[in-house]
């Protein structure tokens, strides 16, 4: 694997993601990680699955250098493969657990609320979905999984605005469920985990996809429709500008 670290102890696997500076989310990396989280969810001897960045990045999301020079075939069957991750993510049975060690806006967002619990670092780190200031049309799936956390109100307000939120606004309105001194994140988030693994796991299991059933529904149906607009809306001249100017800024940093 050339995007993501995976290790296992004591029946909990660690899946760091390790995609250069910031873990911006390619192709390949999603492919991994989701054959990873296939190959755990049908390993007996797996209980749990952590996820987490490095060096002050959990994810900066979508790799937008990337995907700009994508051609048309290649841009839809990215969206089709995202989409197919999100909720292969959500449905995803087993306990999993975000420790989000720094930044985590759009993408890397999106995977966090896709954990059962989110554990943060306390810093001068942003998280939050930002598609629509960058020129992306938000999906059904995307919405009703910021809603599934924020509410209805909250995540459309967060939303249209492309909020980005300080850990602390975060753990407010309810993205995060608890900050932590950035030592400590490792053993926060596996406290936390380790707690769900102590329980019956057909018990557990269970009790999580009928909680999130209306969730895996909505990430699970077709989105052909959506996804023609989201399309159409990517090659647009004032969407393939704001991407240039974007892609420019983070060429310099």
């Amino acid at each position: 694997m050339n995007t993501i670290n995976v290790t296992i102890k004591d029946r909990l696997a660690l899946i760091t993601l390790n995609r250069g500076k910031s873990n911006a989310l390619n192709r390949e990396m999603i492919t991994e990680i989701t054959d990873m989280l296939y190959n755990i969810e049908n390993d007996a001897n797996i209980g749990g699955v952590i996820i987490t960045g490095r060096e002050n990045f959990f994810s900066a999301g979508l790799d937008l250098i990337e995907l700009y020079r994508y051609n048309e075939e290649e841009i839809k069957s990215f969206w089709h493969l995202f989409l197919n991750f999100t909720a292969k993510i959500t449905a995803f049975k087993k306990p999993l657990v975000a420790a989000i060690n720094g930044h985590s806006p759009a993408g890397g967002c999106v995977i966090a609320l896709a954990c059962d619990a989110r554990v943060m670092s306390e810093g001068k780190y942003i998280i939050g979905l930002n598609e629509v200031p960058v020129g992306i049309i938000v999906t059904d799936s995307i919405f009703h999984l910021y809603a599934f956390w924020l509410g209805k109100a909250n995540a459309s307000r967060s939303l249209l605005e492309g909020k980005l939120f300080s850990p602390e606004e975060a753990l407010q309105i309810g993205l995060v469920d608890e900050l932590v001194n950035p030592a400590s994140i490792m053993t926060v988030a596996e406290r936390r985990i380790r707690k769900y693994m102590a329980l019956e796991p057909n018990t557990w299991q269970q009790s999580k996809l009928n909680i999130r059933k209306e969730l895996i529904a909505a990430t699970s149906v077709d989105q052909e429709e959506t996804l023609k607009a989201v399309l159409t809306q990517w090659w647009a001249p004032s969407t393939r500008n704001l991407l240039k100017m974007i892609i420019d800024n983070l060429q310099k940093k």
